[in-house]
């Protein structure tokens, strides 16, 4: 695995026979040597999505409207979320996250420090796969890989 600078690295868009990118974005060292917001961190744990409100079961009519999707779960969302009101889970949602740990070298360690948003997407050693970064949690803690 490469790293580069270059976002238009032909490169970030191969994808090797393990699920790794054949080259990783990371912030040039100049850039990382002005300092660090987060910790440098450089483990994190695959815990899936987790709803961030109480569950509550389905509704029999939300039940016979949706079981075609396979939903088990309603999060009703605050009030001030706006004018989405909630959303529904799948057992399979609920179960979601491998609990690997994946560990990264310096350069994505620092990068995720200096700029924790520059990610959208991690890779999950277990599943061999990039997945969203709000799958993931530092190594340690309850803290969400990106936030």
């Amino acid at each position: 695995m490469g790293l580069t600078t270059d976002k238009d690295d032909p490169g970030l868009k191969n994808i090797r026979s393990d699920g790794m990118q054949e080259v990783y974005l990371v912030l040039s060292e100049e850039e990382r040597a002005k300092g660090f917001v987060r910790p440098v961190r450089k483990k994190y744990r695959h815990v899936g999505q987790r709803p961030k409100n109480p569950l509550r079961d389905l509704t029999p009519e939300e039940h016979e409207r949706y079981a075609q999707f396979g939903y088990v779960k309603f999060e009703a969302y605050p009030e001030d979320r706006g004018s989405v009101t909630g959303r529904y889970w799948t057992k399979k949602d609920l179960e979601s996250g491998c609990g690997a740990v994946t560990t990264m070298g310096d350069a994505l360690a620092e990068t995720y420090a200096r700029d924790p948003k520059f990610y959208g997407g991690t890779f999950c050693c277990n599943c061999g796969k990039h997945l969203a970064v709000a799958e993931f949690v530092w190594e340690g803690t309850e803290e969400r890989v990106g936030s």
